[in-house]
């Protein structure tokens, strides 16, 4: 299981600190100093069922220096995908990465349900 964050984010600490709590292992990977590539991101993104929007970290300075609310709507997903590529700090974090599924964001009953089968 490969836990991609950022560790000074605060969700991502809350994150990482349930997986410990619940004995789920896993390896971290820091977001900032190996951002997913674009093969990773079309895989993690096709696995995940959701829509490519919600790997972007909407609340982040680079998304909102970018315009990126505006601009996203005309980008193809290639496009979307490369962009993602380039920049960790665009990337909605953490990201959970299994060999069955993927979460993006931390949202503790949606963990529970993947992980625990609660």
């Amino acid at each position: 299981m490969l836990f991609i964050c950022y560790p000074n984010c605060s969700t991502c600490r809350k994150a990482q600190k349930w997986l410990d709590e619940h004995g789920v292992a896993y390896t971290v990977r820091d977001i900032k100093v190996e951002n997913p590539t674009e093969a990773e991101l079309r895989d993690y993104f096709t696995r995940s069922g959701l829509p490519l929007k919600r790997f972007f970290n909407t609340s982040g300075l680079a998304y909102k220096a970018l315009t990126l609310k505006d601009k996203l709507p005309s980008m193809s997903e290639d496009e979307q995908l490369a962009l993602l590529s380039t920049d960790g700090m665009l990337v909605k974090r953490p990201l959970l990465v299994t060999e069955a599924f993927v979460l993006v964001g931390f949202k503790e009953p949606e963990w529970e349900a993947w992980l625990l089968g609660q």
